[in-house]
């Protein structure tokens, strides 16, 4: 069972930073070129924000049920902060993960809420960009094993 959430959740993570570059191009060429925010913009925002949502739920079952480092890292916190990789599991990835997922969240939100739609490409620029550097930040690219799970 953790084999299979780690390999979706793994997967996944290339679908949404797919969705994230396509998401924020759009956003930045609709704000700075003055386009007009259409049906498949709104779509392409409400996918990323979800495959987010997604990705934070597999991560949850992960954290909290399935993953043999949360488990270590709970049994003694304490020790667990004087580890690098066991403080960057239980505490760094899912932290950043949240505040980004929130940033990005709290930019749908007033993206849709917005009138005009260079205001809302702006809004969405700026909170998916902000979202996305925060969260490339917290996936562990330095351990080529965990980039691509079989």
């Amino acid at each position: 069972m953790y084999e299979f959430f780690l390999i979706v959740h793994s997967w996944l993570r290339w679908i949404t930073l797919l969705l994230a570059v396509v998401v924020i191009f759009k956003s930045y060429a609709g704000w700075l070129g003055g386009g007009s925010y259409s049906k498949g913009d709104n779509g392409m925002s409400a996918g990323f924000v979800g495959t987010l949502h997604l990705q934070l739920l597999i991560g949850l079952v992960l954290y909290v049920f399935l993953s043999p480092l949360t488990q270590a890292a709970f049994q003694d916190f304490g020790g667990a902060m004087k580890d690098s990789m066991l403080r960057y599991w239980a505490v760094e990835h899912i932290f950043v993960m949240i505040v980004g997922i929130t940033i990005a969240q709290i930019g749908r939100t007033k993206a849709k809420k917005a009138a005009e739609d260079v205001k809302k490409f702006k809004t969405q620029a700026i909170f998916f960009t902000i979202a996305i550097v925060l969260m490339l930040s917290r996936i562990p690219f330095h351990e080529a094993g965990r980039l691509f799970r079989f």
